[in-house]
């Protein structure tokens, strides 16, 4: 048994680790740069099988207008991925699959809004353990605890100009009046 250096047995492993490394998605990090920014918006690689390239295009004019180019794209990649591509093939046929599933990664991505940023926001409301009423004394008294519950949270809140209803500020900041009376102005507006 011989004994290697830690160095060899590290360069070995990177080595082994880029030849696990699956050179579609090797592609997929180049493509942008290989190709540039315009052509990237209109086409998008599918995937490689036999050593052909297959990349989804946004029209047919950007089929041909590749198809031309083949040649030279080929090289580049070539120059760059461990595996040699032995040809480029462009087509419509999958670009609006594509163009589906990378709306909806980008809405899976974009954060949902935080309660802060809605117009409606009170702020941290006090901490007061919930009193909910006994539901014996029957729904008037369910009732009459709610409007209770609601006065007090919205006694300090400054009022709506047309109705004179209690208004968060975040409304009045934005529509200026509350979000009732806003939404029927909208609605004899359309």
């Amino acid at each position: 048994m011989s004994l290697k250096s830690v160095n060899d047995i590290l360069e070995l492993l990177s080595i082994e680790a880029k030849l696990q490394q699956h050179p579609f998605q090797q592609l997929l990090k180049l493509w942008a740069s290989v190709v540039g920014a315009v052509i990237a918006n209109h086409a998008q690689p599918v995937s490689i099988q036999r050593n052909v390239l297959w990349v989804a295009t946004s029209s047919a004019a950007w089929a041909q207008n590749l198809t031309f180019e083949r040649q030279r794209l080929l090289s580049k990649l070539n120059a760059l991925l461990p595996t040699p591509l032995v040809d480029i093939r462009f087509s419509t046929a999958q670009w609006q699959r594509l163009q589906k599933n990378s709306k909806q990664e980008n809405s899976k991505q974009q954060a949902s809004p935080l309660p802060q940023q809605h117009p409606s926001y009170l702020g941290e409301q006090p901490t007061e353990p919930r009193k909910i009423a006994p539901t014996a004394k029957g729904a008037n008294a369910v009732f009459a605890h709610w409007s209770k519950t609601i006065q007090m949270r919205s006694h300090h809140l400054p009022l709506c100009p047309q109705c004179n209803c209690p208004t968060p500020p975040g409304e009045l900041q934005r529509w200026q009046v509350c979000s009732i009376c806003a939404a029927k102005q909208f609605s004899t507006n359309t």
